[in-house]
């Protein structure tokens, strides 16, 4: 496969891009920083290791080495075929197996969207010790399955239901050239203008490569058709969290963060009222503000 990345940092910048073998996979990581305290930052959908181009500077300001993996499918990372190469406990395994070659000795993960679907049950399933957890406008696993059987919030869910489909959610999101994946940004962001057609071309030009709609849409096909995010035991999480949320979300209602506090007992919640489901991207400053004051302390 071709290695092209989508998104060619400046160069003073202190980001590369390098191409890092896990689990028999090889994946697009945007780097940056050194030493052996890593902060592991996780992509959600239709997004790309971009779109963490606003934290890594502070968290390598921090004392951190960073590494914003594209995760399989997405970008220049493989996109192996068929459903089942996008399950959740395959995705958990591709996580570790990026610790283990990093030689991290202390590892934060940092998340945000379909990164949280997968942070979440890496954390309550201590595939590899976290020092800390931070999760961006994604609900613990146990408040989304207690919601979503309620009308307010699966209703929100529909397009979940509408990705199960075969071939028919790939040709939607293809059509004139792809600008249905810039819509779905600037159409629910709230601060439309750091929603440009330049920002939104990475996403765009990584969502076009070949077969790359497919391997995205097939995590919610493979979340729904196997059972692996139904065994999380009694959900608890035991690492200092915290949870960023912009309060403008159309796609998970709000009252997901009620109850949390049951299932991760050192819980700090963090809400922006003039922020979308793109939290870090809508606004960098006051996420990164919550980000450098709560890990600093």
């Amino acid at each position: 496969m071709e290695r092209i990345s989508s998104w060619q940092p400046k160069p003073d910048g202190g980001i590369s891009i390098e191409w890092i073998t896990a689990n028999g996979q090889t994946f697009e990581v945007a780097t940056a920083g050194e030493g052996k305290k890593l902060a592991l930052c996780l992509h959600g959908f239709p997004e790309l290791h971009y779109s963490w181009r606003h934290q890594i500077p502070v968290l390598t300001d921090l004392g951190f080495r960073v590494w914003a993996p594209n995760m399989r499918g997405y970008g220049g990372s493989d996109r192996p075929d068929g459903i089942n190469s996008y399950r959740l406990d395959t995705l958990l395994q591709d996580i570790a197996a990026l610790i283990d070659v990093s030689g991290a000795e202390e590892v934060i993960l940092i998340a945000h969207d379909w990164g949280g679907l997968v942070a979440w049950p890496f954390a309550i399933k201590k595939i590899r010790p976290l020092t800390r957890l931070v999760v961006m406008n994604c609900p613990h696993p146990m408040r989304l399955r207690q919601e979503i059987r309620y009308w307010k919030q699966l209703k929100k869910s529909w397009y979940i239901f509408f990705f199960q489909l075969p071939w028919l959610p790939e040709r939607f999101f293809l059509r004139n050239n792809g600008q249905p994946l810039r819509d779905i940004f600037r159409d629910s962001a709230v601060n439309k203008e750091l929603f440009d057609d330049a920002t939104l071309e990475p996403y765009q030009k990584a969502a076009l490569k070949p077969r790359a709609l497919t391997a995205m849409i097939n995590y919610y096909r493979a979340l729904v058709r196997t059972p692996d995010v139904r065994h999380l035991g009694d959900g608890m999480v035991d690492v200092p969290t915290l949870v960023i949320w912009g309060e403008q979300d159309v796609a998970v209602d709000i009252k997901l963060l009620d109850g949390t506090q049951d299932f991760v007992p050192n819980l700090t919640v963090r809400r922006i009222p003039g922020a979308s489901h793109w939290v870090q991207q809508d606004t960098p400053d006051e996420t990164n503000r919550m980000l450098r004051k709560w890990l600093d302390r």
